[in-house]
């Protein structure tokens, strides 16, 4: 199913269980061993996958990147994301974008 979220179409995936394993909404796979640690890990990972989904700044955050990343095309990948990602001013520019967002919405 498809859910319209601030303009966009996100993808509600449910976590999928059958005989051999489950299907993780990030479209991993978790065989079905049965032992405890792996039912941890796989609780841990669906958890994690859950509350990033209801944090919009890391998707603001992320698609920033992205787009600035695909707008300079730097032959430095590693040094531009740790430039983009340490800027002072980064916290400021997410807040203001999560505000004009709630002004949208």
């Amino acid at each position: 199913p498809l859910q319209v979220r601030r303009g966009k179409c996100i993808r509600i995936m449910k976590v999928q269980r059958t005989d051999y394993g489950t299907f993780l909404p990030s479209g991993g796979f978790y065989p079905k061993w049965g032992s405890e640690t792996e039912k941890h890990n796989i609780q841990t990972r669906i958890a994690n996958e859950r509350y990033l989904r209801t944090r919009q700044e890391v998707e603001l955050l992320l698609s920033g990147f992205f787009r600035e990343m695909f707008l300079k095309r730097p032959d430095n990948i590693l040094e531009f994301a740790a430039d983009y990602f340490t800027d002072p001013g980064l916290p400021n520019k997410i807040h203001m974008q999560l505000i004009e967002d709630k002004k949208a919405a």
